[in-house]
């Protein structure tokens, strides 16, 4: 694999692991109520963010950046149903992939930046 390639994949899958670090931990509730809901949320959202721009940045596809962004955001709720406190919801797959597309999006908006 040439250096390039590493360059590119090794943010990717790094953050790919801190997205699994953090849906190993049981429970993120603060006792907020709906704002803790609301955070939630826009935390899972801007995870998948930054994974859709690193995945584009690494794939030059932003098809295919989607599509591997969803699919992992969908192995994340997966492996959410085997953590106490965890529960996989479709709802937050949507998030991840919406978020996944902003990311791209947004990647795409700042290079084109003069």
């Amino acid at each position: 694999m040439t250096t390039t390639r590493i360059s590119l994949w090794a943010p990717v899958i790094v953050w790919a692991g801190v997205i699994f670090a953090f849906s190993t931990i049981p429970s993120l509730g603060t006792g907020l109520g709906t704002w803790d809901l609301v955070l939630r949320k826009l935390a899972h959202g801007a995870e998948f963010a930054v994974l859709g721009a690193l995945l584009f940045r690494a794939t030059r596809s932003w098809p295919l950046a989607l599509i591997a962004g969803s699919a992992y955001a969908a192995t994340d709720e997966v492996h959410q149903m085997f953590v106490d406190g965890r529960v996989g919801s479709p709802v937050d797959w949507a998030i991840d992939t919406a978020g996944v597309g902003i990311g791209i999006a947004l990647y795409l908006l700042w290079r084109r930046r003069p």
